[in-house]
């Protein structure tokens, strides 16, 4: 079947197999490689992508489910070559050691900020309980996200 999906704000149209998960026709994008494709339960959240601004694990959907829907990934965090504040605020916290669940945790953690701007510890814990994080103990992860809270441009 023929679909087209908008990623990143750009028009995607391919022919797939009506059970083409989202993951994968992402991932088969030319350049679209950043949503990592995981544990094949969807239990770890490295697959997130957001679809209308809310977090989806991309591996739970099928790709023609999106159609109609913006779908953003975390390609689509960095403009103009300038960081979004979550990302400058994994940097600077250390919230990443091996980077596999980061994609996830970025584009889920954006996700809040954008719907609150100022999250607590707890709702930042809460927001990230679908990912899971082997390397860092998601200290770090819950300062960066507190540190792009503080550092946000209003234009975000």
């Amino acid at each position: 079947m023929d679909i087209s999906i908008v990623i990143n704000g750009e028009t995607v149209t391919r022919d797939v197999e009506p059970r083409t998960l989202l993951v994968h026709f992402i991932r088969d994008t030319p350049g679209l490689t950043g949503t990592h494709w995981g544990c094949d339960t969807s239990n770890c959240g490295a697959c997130v992508v957001l679809m209308d601004g809310k977090p989806l694990k991309s591996c739970t959907a099928l790709a023609a489910m999106a159609v109609g829907h913006e779908i953003a990934t975390v390609e689509s965090l960095e403009k103009d070559g300038e960081l979004d504040p979550i990302q400058q605020g994994f940097h600077e916290c250390h919230a990443l050691q091996c980077g596999f669940c980061t994609p996830g945790m970025l584009m889920t953690t954006r996700a809040l900020l954008n719907e609150n701007p100022d999250p607590t510890e707890d709702e930042i814990r809460v927001a990230i309980s679908g990912a899971i994080c082997r390397c860092t103990g998601y200290k770090n992860i819950v300062a960066a996200t507190r540190w792009a809270a503080e550092h946000q441009e209003v234009s975000r």
